[in-house]
């Protein structure tokens, strides 16, 4: 049983921040990188960031870099999206995942996922 669980999600008008959260559980559960996915209705999945289990590396796709910042927390478990400047263009359901991978940008590298949690941002 592996569970990953988002929060941190809402409405919030453009130039605004979030912080999104992903606390992952399993009896046996262990992973080597997470990753945060935003998905626009009608729109393909998209890679948003990475960042390896020991948070010494990570990646970002080039339309959130300077604003997202990825984060985590091995003792929590949990990894983190800090969503800065928010552009009505980020608009979208945010999922997380874990990955056996240290930094993946593929959807295909990632085993678990989360639930997704929607970002709505108005200009």
């Amino acid at each position: 049983q592996v569970q990953l669980v988002e929060s941190g999600g809402g409405l919030v008008q453009a130039g605004g921040s979030l912080r999104l959260s992903c606390a992952t559980s399993g009896r046996t559960f262990s992973w080597a990188g997470m990753g945060w996915f935003r998905q626009a209705p009608g729109k393909e999945r998209e890679f948003v960031a990475a960042i390896n289990s020991g948070g010494g590396s990570t990646s970002y796709t080039d339309s959130v870099k300077g604003r997202f910042t990825i984060s985590s927390d091995n003792t929590r478990n949990t990894a983190y999206l800090q969503m800065n400047d928010l552009k009505p263009e980020d608009t979208a359901v945010y999922y997380c995942a874990t990955t056996r991978q240290m930094i993946a940008t593929a959807a295909q590298q990632y085993s678990y996922w989360g639930q997704g949690t929607q970002v709505t941002v108005s200009s």
